[in-house]
């Protein structure tokens, strides 16, 4: 949180960002010496100019729907970003700002059900996100190393590397953990207590119980009060979501606890995690069961699983991790980090989507819908050679080919010029379809005699 580069450098020569991230430092290093301190006077800065322009650019970076009041990105722009943020500014001076309701919409899950999202207004998202500048470094100070999703310098890549490492020393039982609807179920009175733990400004406490008891609009077109949990959508949620369940991380870290004596690890993303050792004895899982009900928090049963990881493979962030056998018969056991059926399974969704809702596009028009689809997929599973893509480019160029030759073949009646041909090679060397025959990911595995 602390960027030494900030040091000595002049606040009038600053960026936005640069003085946000001049005052995180600040506020992290206080939080980090003193494990006791309770902040009580941080509202002001919400309002500060450069904190608000620094919220509105990170906001629209995100870009994201439209809220319950339907404005949007461009509606803004046209009133006058300025002008918009310094009336914003105004009604947080001045203690007359109202949280909005939030738009909930549904979002199709793997298994087929529906997952509910919270999508609060620009205006909200804006105020939420200053809000979270101001508070994050203070709660970051807090959390263990443990954690690594929605927090900064920290991504999935180190997660899966944090397992992998995890796996290759010894810890290969592995508890899968899945939390029915966590986001949806968090009690608002303790995670208030959580905070409060931290920041007695009455005022940023006045906040956040505005956003979590803020109404949503359903797809009945009506209001419902929000009793528990906070919208998944909501710019503040992550953090929040990260302070209820640091309380898991912290009861596997202590030094005196269940966890600690058996060597348990914890690796958590968000509301997802795992737990690692080289045995996980029951009444570890018993006590685990026993927090979450004090948290009032479930475990789905159906998802939750104890793995032997050498005997069977496991999902995590879109990663299998499995052991494979020597290709020559040999009696030796590969660690292999590979992309997900699941995952890939998707990806080929997603490129049947748009070549469904694109059939009368010129190809360069093809490829360039096509090209941040592949192109981000693979990005994810190759940075940081964290993980063995090749079958999984494999699997999915065969998938373009045969998708691609039927995609062309029904508009062959339209004379077509890529029918009865190699429509795969063709958008790939003459119009830029990302190369799924590259071979230069180095396989990530490890071996286990």
């Amino acid at each position: 949180m602390i960027d030494e580069s900030l040091k000595d450098k002049p606040k009038s020569e600053m960026t936005a960002e640069e003085r946000v991230h001049s005052f995180q430092g600040k506020l992290y290093s206080k939080a980090k010496q003193d494990k006791e301190f309770r902040f009580y006077v941080l509202y002001d800065k919400l309002y500060i100019p450069y904190f608000l322009k620094e919220a509105w650019r990170r906001v629209k970076a995100n870009k994201g729907a439209k809220g319950y009041d339907k404005v949007d990105f461009q509606d803004i722009e046209n009133y006058g970003v300025e002008k918009y943020l310094a009336e914003i500014g105004e009604e947080l001076r001045t203690e007359t700002y109202k949280a909005q309701p939030v738009l909930r919409v549904y979002i199709p899950k793997a298994n087929g059900k529906l997952r509910p999202l919270g999508i609060p207004t620009i205006k909200d998202r804006i105020v939420q996100m200053s809000c979270k500048m101001v508070i994050e470094p203070i709660f970051e100070a807090d959390f263990e190393d443990c954690s690594y999703g929605f927090r900064p310098e920290r991504s999935a890549h180190q997660a899966v590397s944090t397992i992998s490492y995890n796996l290759k020393h010894g810890k290969q039982e592995v508890f899968d953990a899945d939390l029915s609807a966590f986001f949806d179920n968090i009690p608002h009175d303790k995670l208030l207590f959580l905070v409060e733990q931290r920041i007695t400004d009455k005022r940023i406490l006045k906040l956040i119980r505005q956003w979590l008891k803020a109404p949503f609009f359903d797809s009945d077109h009506k209001l419902h009060k929000s009793t528990k949990g906070t919208p998944q959508g909501g710019v503040i949620s992550p953090l929040l979501a990260n302070l209820y369940l640091n309380l898991v991380d912290k009861a596997v870290a202590r030094k005196d606890g269940h966890f600690y004596k058996y060597g348990v690890k914890i690796v958590r993303y968000a509301d997802d995690f795992i737990l690692m050792a080289r045995h996980i004895p029951p009444e570890c899982l018993d006590y685990l069961n026993k927090m979450l009900a004090r948290m009032e928090l479930t475990l789905n049963q159906e998802k939750t699983r104890l793995i032997q990881a050498l005997k069977e493979p496991f999902d995590f962030l879109g990663f299998t991790f499995r052991y494979d056998r020597d290709l020559h018969g040999r009696k030796i056991l590969y660690l292999n980090t590979a992309p997900s059926k699941k995952s890939e399974a998707k990806l080929r969704d997603k490129i049947r989507q748009q070549l469904r809702k694109n059939g009368h596009k010129k190809p360069q028009d093809i490829v360039r819908l096509l090209n941040p689809i592949i192109q981000g997929w693979f990005n994810y599973y190759t940075i940081d050679k964290v993980s063995y893509p090749n079958k999984s480019k494999r699997n999915i160029r065969y998938y373009l080919m045969d998708k691609l030759y039927r995609f062309y073949r029904r508009k062959s009646q339209r004379r077509c010029k890529l029918y009865r041909q190699n429509a795969y090679e063709k958008l790939v060397t003459k119009y830029g379809l990302y190369n799924l025959s590259d071979r230069n990911d180095r396989r990530n595995c490890e071996c286990l005699e």
